[in-house]
């Protein structure tokens, strides 16, 4: 039995205008509905490939602020979500989530800000950390078991050592009965055991192994040829 928080979603593309950008995606455009088992789902894809788009959509449509936070965060100081969160209807388990948090890199200054306003002389001080340090702090602690999150590319601002800490914090607290929808580059976080990645490149979504993804191929690729790799490319 499927009792994740998010089981899946239902597209009503007469809802987007014909000319809409969002009907030239090519992995977005033919799809009327996706499903979801797992408590951990990964986005993968080249850069424009819809997976961002399409995390925001789920995010807005399930009642979280368009620039990150939980559901009770209500501000706005750039609106740049697409219409495509109107043309998706969210299906829902029969368990709801006790607590939430839409984590995006490119306005993490924004919602620690808030953060740091709405938790007055308790609040963590994100701002007072370097910026890595501040972004794994914000994640971890907003972090539950019976949660729903959904975090935009959360390797940005972390090393290599931060992204293992992330990886084990999301394993740990999707064991505990969370679900996760992440959009990641990261071959590290793509290596969390038993995750379901979803692949949006090749015109199409669809479900891709570990070792299939070209973040995790083109790193072994560097990784194992460095030499030859670089002086094929500056060469060239």
């Amino acid at each position: 039995m499927n009792d994740q928080f998010i089981q899946g979603i239902i597209f009503d593309w007469n809802k987007i205008d014909d000319d809409s950008y969002l009907k030239q995606i090519e992995a977005l455009k033919d799809v009327e509905r996706l499903e979801f088992q797992n408590s951990i789902n990964f986005f993968v894809g080249e850069n424009g490939s819809g997976k961002s788009t399409l995390l925001e959509a789920i995010a807005i449509a399930h009642g979280f602020n368009p620039e990150g936070g939980t559901k009770n965060y209500v501000f706005s100081t750039h609106d740049t979500h697409s219409e495509l969160c109107d043309a998706i209807r969210v299906v829902k388990g029969y368990r709801k989530e006790k607590w939430g948090y839409f984590l995006r890199a490119e306005s993490f200054y924004n919602v620690a800000t808030k953060e740091e306003e709405y938790g007055g002389i308790d609040s963590a001080r994100y701002h007072e950390r370097s910026h890595g340090e501040g972004f794994l702090a914000l994640a971890q602690n907003n972090l539950q078991s019976n949660g729903l999150y959904l975090f935009d590319e959360p390797e940005a601002a972390l090393s290599p050592q931060r992204q293992l800490t992330l990886l084990m914090e999301i394993y740990k607290c999707a064991r505990k009965g969370a679900q996760f929808f992440i959009v990641t580059h990261s071959p590290i976080l793509l290596g969390i055991p038993d995750a379901d990645i979803y692949c949006f490149d090749d015109g199409r979504i669809h479900l891709c192994e570990y070792e299939e993804t070209e973040s995790y191929q083109i790193t072994e690729m560097f990784i194992n040829n460095r030499e030859v790799l670089l002086d094929r490319l500056l060469k060239e």
